[in-house]
């Protein structure tokens, strides 16, 4: 009997052994060096981004104006008279039905601006977090956010219920997904969300805030492979050498370093109907005056409200091109929008409302550059609402040509702002009534 027990108790450490081993061996594999890695990565997505990239950024900024002008008659900005109201044209494509739960993958319909080809994960399943849990970085447990964002095939990932999830280290998401919050409230805290070297990814009506700094280590990327990750910044999304990317109705406060950054080549970018507050550096488009890819970089920032307790960098552009349009700028403590390394930025239809400080009522700051050589820089206010003697240092040189020979279509005018940036930020949908 006794002799039986052992050779019981043997046999199960036999098993116990070579699961484990099979376990190393299934971790281990697909373990390359990450800097060539990476790399590689980078230079796939290069060649993606350049083709993202639009070679008359002005017709696009003017179709995106005209579908403006179409959805914000006199009639959609009249009076709020009903449970629902959608007052930008973003919202008006999939807001106030109530189907839309039935019918979430027309939402990738919607988009507008430089991310207007952004699909998300229109092409794949439908994925259900019902787990708010982030404890494993190399094998996650299927139920969770990053199990989702992992997968190598298309997802669209929502929600069971509302939840917070506590990143343990950055959140990396693979190509071809949205992060579709509607339905529930999603609070995404404790690390950055990545998008790095990858297209085609929607986040949408979540709740981002308080993402630390991490020291960094063993992080899964997609299902092949997972990798040592250095040290991540604390940013709420950060965007880097990717394209086709839409962040809509999102609501992001008191991250460790941006709410938003976008680096290394990416472009296609579109940031609208979100809510930002309570933070120092809001948006940095262009990381380094060494990077000229950036120059690539188009994106639209539009329908935003720019809320209590920002600072500054709404955004801080470098190299690419930028459009601005219909935002709601109520406060700032040093400046509203800036930049360096002759940025092109087309303001439009926006409010910008300065702070009682009189040392802070200008929009604009050219960042570490003397006025002979920014002032060459397209810089440009157009129909932007300047209210408690707030102004625009508008600029423009040998580019200005070209920029003017275009038949210009101006956006709504800032004194509507307000109405178009009316429901910005994570909204409160419920599944069977209008959102």
């Amino acid at each position: 009997m006794a002799g039986s027990a052992a050779k019981s108790h043997l046999l199960i450490l036999f098993y116990a052994l070579a699961v484990a081993a099979a376990v190393a061996v299934a971790q281990t594999a697909n373990v390359t060096s990450d800097e060539e890695y990476w790399a590689k990565r980078t230079e796939e997505a290069a060649a993606r981004n350049r083709a993202a990239y639009v070679s008359d950024p002005i017709a696009a900024m003017n179709e995106f104006n005209k579908d403006v002008r179409r959805a914000t008659t006199r009639r959609s900005l009249a009076r709020y008279r009903g449970p629902c109201m959608a007052t930008n044209p973003i919202d008006r494509c999939w807001r106030c039905r109530a189907d839309w739960a039935r019918d979430r993958k027309r939402l990738a319909k919607c988009a507008m601006g430089f991310g207007h080809k952004t699909a998300g994960g229109a092409d794949g399943k439908i994925y259900v977090v019902t787990d708010a849990s982030d404890d494993e970085m190399i094998i996650p447990k299927k139920g969770t956010l990053r199990y989702g964002v992992i997968q190598d095939r298309p997802l669209w990932i929502v929600f069971a219920r509302d939840m917070v999830i506590r990143l343990r280290q950055e959140l990396i998401v693979n190509r071809n997904k949205t992060i579709d919050g509607r339905g529930a409230q999603v609070h995404i805290v404790g690390a950055q969300v990545t998008v790095q070297g990858v297209e085609h990814v929607i986040i949408h009506g979540v709740h981002v805030h308080h993402a630390a700094r991490h020291s960094g280590g063993m992080i899964r990327d997609s299902k092949r492979h997972y990798g040592l990750r250095t040290a991540s910044d604390g940013d709420g999304i950060s965007v880097m050498a990717s394209s086709n990317v839409w962040v809509d109705h999102v609501s992001m406060y008191n991250c460790s370093d941006g709410l938003v950054d976008v680096v290394n080549g990416s472009t296609a970018i579109t940031v609208s109907n979100s809510h930002f507050t309570k933070h120092d550096h809001v948006m940095l488009f262009g990381a380094s005056n060494s990077n000229p890819q950036d120059k690539i970089m188009q994106i639209t920032v539009a329908f935003n409200h720019f809320g209590k307790g920002l600072v500054q960098r709404m955004p801080r552009c470098r190299f690419g091109f930028f459009h601005v349009v219909n935002n709601d700028y109520t406060h700032w403590m040093m400046y509203a929008i800036g930049g360096n390394m002759n940025p092109t930025i087309i303001s439009q239809g926006n409010r910008f409302t300065a702070p009682d400080d009189v040392h802070a009522k200008e929009v604009t700051k050219r960042e570490y550059t003397s006025y002979g050589d920014s002032k060459e820089w397209v810089w440009k206010s157009q129909g932007d609402l300047l209210l408690n003697g707030a102004f625009f240092n508008e600029s423009g040189g040998q580019n200005e040509r070209k920029y003017d020979r275009f038949d210009m279509i101006p956006a709504k005018h800032g004194k509507f702002a307000g109405q178009l940036t009316k429901f910005a930020g994570a909204l409160n949908c419920r599944v069977g009534k209008p959102c």
